[in-house]
């Protein structure tokens, strides 16, 4: 199953529809940069969030959907001013939508110096598999 069939974001910079499952303060999103990547055995995300702690994400994996949601807070030392701010203390929502491929019991993620790592690794019905011709 190529990447294209099985990992597809789902979230531009749009009003957020209401959910049970989001947090009350998700009114305008914003998309965090990313990078997928596939080996034969997951698929590998990559999130970029700086000003973020790991208290302030919530990673949900169900049915067909890895979903992704914290909010960036900015603090400014005392005493500056911002001149220029290419930065959002905002919400974020990354979702990304599949055909059922990952194991979702296995999904694991690590956040260091800002960077958010997420390992989504494939259903074994999905994993290429080496045919012994007799």
């Amino acid at each position: 199953m190529s990447l294209l069939n099985s990992l597809i974001p789902s979230l531009t910079r749009t009003p957020a529809a209401r959910d049970e499952n989001r947090p009350a303060d998700l009114g305008q999103t914003v998309k965090p940069a990313y990078e997928i990547k596939e080996t034969p055995d997951a698929w590998g995300v990559t999130v970029y969030l700086p000003g973020v702690a790991k208290e302030g994400l919530e990673i949900t994996a169900e049915e067909a959907q890895v979903r992704i949601v914290g909010r960036r807070y900015w603090k400014q030392p005392e005493g500056w001013a911002a001149l220029h701010r290419e930065t959002a203390d905002a919400p974020f929502e990354l979702v990304l939508s599949h055909d059922n491929a990952v194991d979702a019991d296995k999904v694991a993620a690590e956040l260091r110096d800002g960077v958010l790592r997420v390992s989504l690794p494939k259903h074994e019905a999905v994993k290429p598999r080496k045919i012994t011709v007799s």
